[in-house]
């Protein structure tokens, strides 16, 4: 029998599931709760597809959050998806599919890709992550809960004290689960703990078994060597256990490309754009334009440095004519803007890659309580950072990469303008973990030549995707 069999059988042969899996429930509530705080008004998804979905906690709260929306609900485990019928007769909007997640065989393309405590059971997860990133439209969520790094930890201690070896699996950390999301989205983790208080060891080793959650490659503990550790376990008081839950969600961006922003203004980012848009045959955006009154627009900028055909030149979703932040501007222009009002640019994949521009650096305001960074994970495209190469730029660059990182924001390299300076560059690599994707010199006059020949010393479109995929 294949450890997956395994899974299946023990999951199956569950008797009493519902009433053992109350941090499941809890757990697939939580879940549940999170991905309807991030689905805005109005966006509601029309196709979900549930991984180990069990016998249905976050099936059943999907449905009420979503009633219009069809839900495909997939377990290795046939009695699982038995049991949900059976709690959900008459859904027409419900499908019922046998599936290992690591071996996905649905039709995609899928608005919201969801999975509550199955996870751990990947055999892979990274590339299960991946294959499932690909089954969502773009712009589509993925939202997960599964167990990470400090559940169990007072069984765990029980262990430790009779010096038996603990069978229970080691979970992974925030930072590795940060570390396998599809670098072609952006996501993030959070982690919170669920204390359950089972009536004693002997129930919680029980419920464990029912629930078909325990090691499938690790013999268990003798019948003497478990009344040890059960009599550890409640050593210092009433017996409870940790469960360190991990909620992570993740959106797929909404075309191939990359958002260029900076460390600051004037650092060379519509240049490094024009560049880009030349060397890809890309398209270009820029959201938001300021500044038309003192020079002429990036966009045109762009437009006439990277030769490029009007067609693929989108127009800014609102453009200021002061010099200042886009928030500042707007209130120059006795007007504001609305972050949910930025239409996306309609750009189909097939297109090729879209190089957008922001505006100034990563904390540049657009609104009340919105800033560049909000755009950014918004798009949730890969970051293209742009810096100067010079004394001071060490610190604006890595703080710059940090901001990104903190928001689940795949940073594809940075870009530096002037003089090479190898020990900032080289710092840079190293404490941001960070590629260098060029050195631009300074070149004058800057035209389209110029543009020519910074396109020459990037890296194709094919290979900094590859590295995205």
């Amino acid at each position: 029998m294949t450890r997956k069999d395994s899974i299946a059988a023990r999951f199956g042969a569950a008797q009493g599931y519902e009433q053992a899996a109350r941090v499941q429930r809890i757990a697939a509530r939580e879940l549940a709760r999170r991905i309807a705080t991030h689905h805005a008004p109005g966006s509601a998804p029309a196709r979900i597809l549930e991984i180990g979905c069990g016998t249905g906690f976050l099936t059943r709260a999907l449905r009420r959050l979503f009633p219009d929306a069809h839900i495909t609900a997939t377990d290795i485990a046939p009695a699982m998806l038995d049991r949900v019928a059976q709690r959900m007769p008459g859904d027409d909007r419900l499908s019922l599919h046998r599936m290992d997640a690591d071996a996905p065989d649905v039709a995609g393309p899928f608005d919201l890709i969801c999975s509550s405590m199955a996870m751990q059971w990947f055999s892979d997860r990274a590339r299960t992550l991946h294959l499932l990133a690909d089954l969502l439209i773009p712009g589509g969520q993925m939202a997960m809960a599964t167990l990470c790094a400090g559940s169990f930890r007072q069984w765990r201690d029980a262990y430790a004290r009779t010096g038996i070896m603990c069978p229970t699996p080691d979970y992974p950390a925030i930072e590795q689960l940060q570390a396998e999301w599809p670098a072609r989205g952006a996501g993030m983790w959070h982690d919170a703990e669920i204390i359950d208080t089972p009536d004693t060891p002997l129930a919680f080793v029980q419920e464990l078994r029912t629930i078909g959650a325990t090691h499938t490659d690790h013999a268990p503990a003798t019948a003497g060597q478990l009344r040890r550790v059960m009599a550890a376990a409640e050593m210092d008081g009433p017996f409870a256990v940790s469960y360190q839950v991990a909620y992570g969600l993740f959106r797929r961006a909404f075309w191939p490309g990359v958002f260029v922003t900076g460390t600051d203004t004037d650092v060379g980012k519509t240049v490094t754009s024009a560049a880009l848009v030349r060397a890809w045959n890309a398209a270009y955006w820029k959201p938001l334009q300021s500044g038309t009154d003192d020079a002429p627009s990036d966009s045109m900028g762009v437009r006439q440095l990277a030769k490029l055909d009007p067609a693929r030149l989108y127009p800014p979703a609102a453009t200021f004519g002061a010099s200042l932040s886009p928030e500042d501007a707007a209130h120059v222009a006795h007007t504001r803007i609305d972050p949910a009002a930025i239409t996306l640019p309609h750009h189909a994949a097939s297109d090729g890659p879209l190089v957008v521009e922001g505006a100034g650096g990563v904390f540049v305001p657009i609104a009340e309580n919105y800033l560049m960074i909000d755009l950014m994970a918004r798009l949730a495209l890969p970051v293209v950072l742009v810096a100067r190469s010079q004394l001071g730029t060490i610190n604006h660059t890595l703080l710059s990469l940090a901001a990104l990182r903190a928001r689940g924001l795949h940073v594809a390299g940075v870009i530096l303008n002037g003089a090479p300076e190898p020990h900032g560059r080289s710092a840079i690599e190293r404490h941001g973990q960070v590629r260098i994707l060029a050195e631009f010199p300074s070149l004058v006059p800057m035209g389209p030549d110029a543009v020519t020949q910074l396109a020459a010393r990037l890296p194709t479109w094919e290979q900094v995707a590859a590295d995205a995929s």
